[in-house]
């Protein structure tokens, strides 16, 4: 059996604050403080700490990068279906004259209340057109031509 050497007695000065919260931490976790003051500087001084925490960072920021990846994808298809959607309507529907272009304003509050509440119920109920849209066109549109 290895014989461990014997610890040696090292003192230091803390602040007032720093030392009562080691005390509280200590009591908390009924452990001396001797023990959880080795446990803090030898995190302080191992170099895996630097890589760990390196790590985990990166780990987090590629997270937030899929993320912002998948907020762009979805505003790109919000934008480019409001534009087709716009384009196809300009294209369909004629100006009317005034006398009826009254009772259609008139009648857009009616149709705009119902297409809130398809929204809304769309919204709760269904499939969002993003997950209809594939994740990648391009790829989808490359499986089509093999």
């Amino acid at each position: 059996m290895a014989i461990r050497p014997k610890k040696r007695k090292f003192t230091v000065y803390l602040d007032p604050e720093v030392e009562m919260a080691l005390a509280d931490f200590a009591v908390r976790r009924d452990r001396s403080q001797s023990m959880i003051a080795e446990a803090a500087i030898a995190s302080f001084l191992s170099p895996d700490d630097a890589e760990r925490r390196e790590a985990i960072v990166a780990k987090r920021l590629d997270q937030i990068d899929r993320r912002l990846a998948r907020v762009e994808r979805d505003v790109g298809i919000s934008v480019e279906t409001m534009a087709v959607f716009i384009r196809f309507w300009l294209a369909t529907t004629p100006a009317l004259p005034e006398p009826a272009a009254k009772a259609a304003r008139a009648k857009a509050g009616e149709r705009y209340e119902a297409f809130i509440t398809a929204l809304g119920r769309r919204l709760v109920q269904g499939p969002k057109l993003r997950q209809e849209v594939p994740e990648d066109v391009q790829e989808a549109d490359r499986a089509g031509e093999t």
